[in-house]
């Protein structure tokens, strides 16, 4: 699970934001029938869903995009050669481009909460953290501080955890976070957080790898069945299909097939079928048959149903491309169902701004300052906004900024025309 993440100069964000997944104190009656919002972490409650809204070119988006960045790089990290920069933007204005980007994670392992950091450049890593409360009480596992010096005594410091941290501090380069290269190293907590990032985290449903959406129809199918059902699809039956040939062979792509290079020169396609209820024998090819929000919620709901399954984390941008904003409500509520399982999504849907189905600190607010940067905050901090209040309107009508300022005046639409 995470409880709370913190980004700095990335993108549009300048000045540190802070995403906080943990629920604030409320006794209010809306905020305890929907207790389901939550689940319980050694006596304090944890948010599933967190919705961010905003205005378009707000930095909704960059937020999810630094995140997934900022994960991403704990296993990709030690592929980087010197000539390589990290795929990232600082901000651009007020001379940050110049300055280090942060990104900060505390998330809980194995039952045990942990702390984890990193700052960097374009071209290099400038320092790195990571502690954990093994007994409720914080301890540092190691230090990095690449701007005191040359000498890897003096750049990293050790508590306990990691077995002979100097050989895989000897074995780390300026372009490596150390906890990719101490998992590539084969040392524990190194390899169980990178298996927690690699493994617990899922950042996109469309495009999926071939093998892991054939793993994951396998192993859901009867549940895909069941929740396609239940957004009242007319779908009751799905068949697969893998056809193999020679990598050789001129292959043709239709619609969205996916083609995925295997072992041995192999090629796959995987084809999946749908049946409906008004003649089950007959089959529909799903991507060239069925409509763009059909294929849509088929992929999201086999990452859905594997992430609240697996009580996993799922950040999607704009959750409601394709989609009616029921299903949206409906997806939002399937990680309500789960036990722990969250979810970080960006959306316009304002279907969802009612304090019957969201509580206040599950509503984030992304707004672009004047400055050009992105600021994040939640509907929680507004201490004046009683829960019997229209949020929906309140947020259209501007109260909360985060919605774009349209000048549609007859005269500025006849300067466009003429």
């Amino acid at each position: 699970m995470v409880l709370e993440i913190r980004l700095r100069n990335l993108y549009s964000i300048k000045d540190e934001i802070v995403l906080d997944l943990q629920a604030g104190k409320s006794n209010s009656r809306k905020s305890q029938t929907l207790q389901s919002n939550t689940f319980v972490y050694k006596g304090d409650r944890i948010l599933k869903s967190v919705a961010l809204y905003g205005a378009n070119a707000s930095g909704k988006s960059n937020i999810i995009k630094a995140i997934i960045g900022g994960c991403s790089l704990i296993f990709n990290s030690h592929h980087h050669n010197e000539n390589s920069d990290f795929n990232f933007s600082p901000f651009k204005f007020d001379n940050y481009a110049q300055r280090p980007s942060r990104f900060f994670i505390r998330f809980v392992m194995n039952e045990i909460e942990y702390e984890y950091s990193f700052s960097l450049t374009r071209s290099e890593i400038i320092t790195e953290e990571l502690y954990y409360y093994p007994n409720d009480r914080r301890a540092k596992i190691f230090t990095r501080d690449e701007t005191q010096g040359k000498e890897k005594n003096k750049i990293y410091k050790f508590g306990a955890g990691i077995r002979k941290p100097m050989d895989v501090a000897d074995n780390t380069s300026r372009k490596t976070l150390y906890i990719s290269r101490a998992s590539q190293m084969d040392r524990a907590i190194a390899k169980e957080i990178f298996n927690f990032f690699n493994s617990t985290f899922t950042f996109s449903f469309e495009n999926l790898d071939i093998q892991i959406a054939e793993k994951l129809y396998k192993e859901n199918r009867t549940s895909l069945l069941q929740a396609l059902k239940i957004a009242d699809s007319d779908i009751i039956n799905i068949s697969m299909r893998k056809d193999f040939q020679q990598a050789n062979k001129v292959l043709t792509t239709v619609g969205d097939e996916l083609v995925t290079p295997l072992q041995d020169g192999v090629l796959a396609d995987l084809f999946f079928s749908t049946f409906h209820k008004v003649n089950d024998k007959i089959a529909f090819n799903l991507f060239t048959e069925e409509s763009a929000g059909t294929q849509k919620l088929f992929y999201m709901m086999l990452s859905v149903i594997d992430a609240i399954k697996n009580n996993k984390i799922m950040l999607i941008d704009e959750i409601e491309s394709s989609l009616h904003s029921k299903l949206v409500e409906y997806i939002v509520e399937l990680f309500h169902a789960s036990h722990s399982a969250q979810l970080i999504y960006t959306t316009h849907n304002t279907r969802l701004l009612n304090l019957n189905k969201l509580r206040k600190d599950q509503i984030y607010f992304v707004n672009k300052r004047d400055d050009g940067s992105s600021d994040l905050y939640s509907l929680f901090d507004y201490k004046d906004f009683r829960d019997t209040m229209d949020v929906e309107k309140a947020y259209l009508q501007g109260r909360f900024d985060a919605v774009p300022y349209i000048d549609d005046s007859l005269e500025n639409l006849k300067s466009i025309v003429q």
